[in-house]
């Protein structure tokens, strides 16, 4: 095991800032804080290896608190990306802080590549994080962070310089080098934390919100240039975050998480095109209804029936997004539409280059129309209008 002092005399100057990782990981157990570490590249050559082990992560965590229980099982095969999503206080950190071990388990269990760690303290585990804020050493350059890793490892000055050049100019940053973190972009610390981690080699790599703390222009580029990185990564990578392209662009697999629990699991396609909770219903942007199906008829748990082109029995979700909505203030006469309703305005909202219409009444949803037809129409709160929708723009699945 190599700690500070141990890279210290060796000619690496120990730091001042956030706690140095062990030999085989990127976590340091000080102050609950943990430091990027992630990757699997050769000492000379930042490529990936090609050898894989079958095992992956294989974790039930389970952490009881006073007021909350987090419960929820993660698998996962190496080179595979999973996205936790969920919204604030759902668990998400926590399930990361598990991972990392810097959150004891109450129960369940904790495998990686068939090694158990549940036990095992969170400076021993092969396992690399990416914090939202980075916890770059701000005394240190860009090229002496990303060093540092392989350094704690074992490795030479030389050699962890050389390894750190390499991921320098694999991310774009070779003329960086000599940059303390004061003098990066967002953009350049999160391309610096990612690589001061992918060189420690871990076997799972967790990323805690990475693109958040990016404004939007740097966010675009920096989330292609991650996920052509996590393409890469060969062990299992874990990434925590809240906002829903995020996940769908860079996680090969989503797992949904409320109140501690994970409540729908799948690929993003999947997830998009068949939510099962009004909170995956509103990130994707559909209105969704339970109920149960006879035929091409769904009748709602609460409110009307909605009429849709799947034949179905039993209990079934019906969904359409806010676009397939169309307005009228009166009654609508020569509809094609087999689904209409009688709805008030609640409130009008900027969506996009469009204005969305929130509807109660007969039937609670959201609506998307122009400017010109909202003008058009006179919507104002309290309004009443009709809505409908044609059976062809619904879409029913089995709940």
């Amino acid at each position: 095991m190599t700690n500070t002092h141990a890279a210290a005399a060796d000619g690496a100057e120990p730091p001042q800032g956030p706690p140095a990782p062990n030999h085989e990981s990127g976590t340091g157990g000080a102050g609950g804080k943990t430091n990027p570490a992630e990757g699997r590249v050769p000492t000379t050559h930042p490529h990936p290896k090609t050898h894989r082990t079958p095992d992956g992560l294989d974790a039930h965590l389970v952490v009881n608190r006073t007021t909350f229980r987090l419960d929820i099982k993660l698998t996962a095969a190496p080179g595979d990306v999973v996205a936790l999503l969920g919204p604030n206080g759902a668990g998400k950190t926590t399930a990361l802080r598990a991972l990392a071990g810097l959150v004891p388990l109450t129960a369940g269990h904790l495998r990686l590549d068939g090694a158990e760690l549940d036990r095992t303290p969170p400076e021993s585990r092969p396992v690399g994080v990416v914090f939202q804020d980075y916890l770059l050493f701000p005394h240190l350059t860009a090229l002496d962070n990303i060093a540092f890793g392989p350094r704690c490892q074992g490795a030479t000055k030389a050699a962890s310089r050389a390894q750190a050049a390499e991921w320098l100019a694999r991310m774009g940053l070779t003329e960086h080098a000599t940059a303390k973190p004061r003098h990066l972009s967002g953009g350049q610390s999160q391309r610096v934390a990612l690589a001061r981690a992918l060189a420690t080699s871990p076997r799972l790599l967790l990323l805690d919100e990475p693109l958040a703390a990016l404004d939007a222009r740097t966010r675009l580029e920096v989330r292609a240039q991650l996920r052509r990185h996590l393409a890469e990564f060969e062990a299992v990578a874990v990434l925590v975050t809240h906002d829903p392209l995020d996940a769908m662009v860079l996680a090969d697999r989503l797992v949904v998480i409320e109140d501690g629990r994970a409540v729908q699991e799948g690929t993003p396609s999947d997830i998009a095109r068949h939510p099962r909770t009004d909170y995956i219903a509103q990130l994707v942007g559909l209105n969704l209804y339970k109920g149960h199906a006879d035929g091409h008829t769904v009748r709602l748990d609460i409110g009307p029936a909605i009429t849709t082109t799947e034949i179905l029995s039993g209990p079934a979700f019906v969904a359409f997004p806010p676009s397939a909505v169309t307005l009228f203030r009166d009654p609508p006469t020569g509809s094609s539409a087999r689904n209409h309703w009688r709805c008030e305005v609640a409130g009008l909202e900027t969506h996009g280059d469009q204005i969305r219409a929130d509807l109660t009444g007969e039937l609670p949803l959201a609506a998307d129309l122009t400017t010109v037809a909202a003008a058009e129409l006179d919507l104002h709160p309290g309004a009443p209008v009709w809505a409908t929708v044609k059976a062809t723009q619904t879409h029913a699945y089995p709940a």
